[in-house]
């Protein structure tokens, strides 16, 4: 066998796609890259191949968390002043089954926001262990401050299409999603600029009506920032951004599933409005996830954590320290997906929605971007990035 050639078969109970699931199947890799798929009868255990066995296991495509402003430590927001690196977060991330991710940043003063940005796109470009950042989220400037949540009112500010060509500037082309208020002035101006540099125009934290939201999705802007959360209610006779982004086919809606910043009917209601291709899971998570209790920060926002509950010193809910490998279980349970379509929102639908057609998908040819969870407890046994393993549980036996 030539020694450039190294490979390795994963058996596991079940392979979820996620487009099918596969029973008793196998996952033959070839250095860096899906080799193959199938039964494990039809593979054979030669010699030279590595084999790992998890009989009482599930495989899924690595998650892909797009929306998520930090973790293990680490605020994205505040680069030089987090208490612990990037490095930190990667890890945690990496051993909950995540392989890719979206830093995010929310808004702040001028001179720091594009700062933190130059900052994060350099620590972005470097190597990392565990999950790999492949692009940047920008949640703001450019907000209704009426419905600024966590983030700093004073820090929003109208539409500034130069102030968003220095933010994409600062961002050296990593910067994947924005998020704005759509009936802002300027608001077309601002969708033609971000699409016209590959940036997804993602419209929230917002008192849109109808109009002014379907003016946006004309545009260009087929989007919704963690729907529900940062915006009007629903109302049944003036829909606002949550109905068009509800019953519009063109729009995608990221949902945040830790239980609690959605009720479980209202993640119901949302599953029977959008096809299972519009839904896009993802935590929210702080500098809190995979921390203790404590105090902490988004930016400038100072925030409290007891207990997996977020808020400002204000008492208002402030992103959430739950991860993707526990919430997308509750599009099953919640939502009444099946086991493959709750797992399509957090892999292959952020593929596929952000550019990324070499991942999301157990198939030939993709990269080798994987998690083992254990049946049952749906405990992560193992996570493997780009053909390297980058996260195994202690229990886990070496290879054969």
């Amino acid at each position: 066998m030539n020694s450039a050639r190294k490979r390795r078969l994963f058996c596991a109970g079940k392979l979820i796609t996620p487009e099918q699931s596969i029973t008793n199947g196998g996952l033959l890799l070839e250095n860096d890259h899906i080799l193959a798929v199938g039964g494990i009868t039809g593979f054979r255990k030669e010699e030279e191949i590595e084999v790992f066995d998890f009989p009482n296991a599930y495989i899924t495509p690595g998650f892909i968390d797009t929306h998520i402003h930090g973790a293990g430590g680490f605020d994205c927001s505040a680069v030089d002043s987090s208490e612990r690196p990037l490095d930190s977060m990667c890890e945690i991330l990496g051993s909950r089954g995540v392989t890719g991710f979206f830093p995010t940043v929310v808004a702040d003063k001028r001179e720091r926001m594009l700062e933190n940005l130059a900052k994060l796109a350099a620590e972005i470009r470097k190597p990392h262990p565990g999950a790999e950042p492949v692009g940047i989220n920008v949640e703001g400037p450019f907000l209704n401050p009426g419905k600024c949540g966590a983030q700093p009112a004073g820090y929003l500010m109208p539409i500034d299409t130069g102030f968003a060509k220095e933010l994409l500037s600062a961002g050296d082309g990593l910067i994947k999603l924005m998020t704005f208020a759509p009936e802002l002035e300027n608001a077309g101006s601002l969708i033609e600029l971000l699409c016209e540099n590959h940036v997804m125009p993602s419209m929230g934290h917002s008192s849109a009506n109808e109009s002014a939201a379907l003016r946006a999705v004309d545009a260009g802007a087929c989007y919704c920032s963690h729907l529900f959360n940062g915006m009007s209610p629903l109302h049944h006779r003036d829909i606002g951004l949550i109905g068009i982004a509800l019953t519009d086919r063109r729009v995608t809606v990221e949902l945040i599933m830790d239980g609690v910043h959605i009720h479980p009917k209202i993640v119901d209601l949302v599953c029977r409005c959008k096809r299972v291709k519009r839904l896009i899971g993802i935590s929210d998570s702080t500098m809190a996830a995979g921390m203790p209790n404590g105090t902490y920060s988004i930016g400038p926002a100072r925030i409290v954590v007891k207990d997996g509950f977020s808020q400002t010193e204000e008492g208002v809910l402030a992103g959430s320290s739950a991860l993707l490998d526990t919430g997308w279980h509750s599009l099953m349970s919640n939502g009444h997906l099946s086991e493959n379509d709750a797992a399509q929102s957090v892999t292959s639908n952020p593929a596929r929605v952000f550019g990324f057609p070499d991942r999301g998908e157990l198939l030939p040819t993709r990269r080798a971007d994987f998690a083992v969870f254990e049946t049952g407890t749906n405990r992560v046994l193992m996570t493997v990035k780009n053909g390297q393993i980058i996260h195994r549980a202690e229990t886990v036996a070496e290879e054969k």
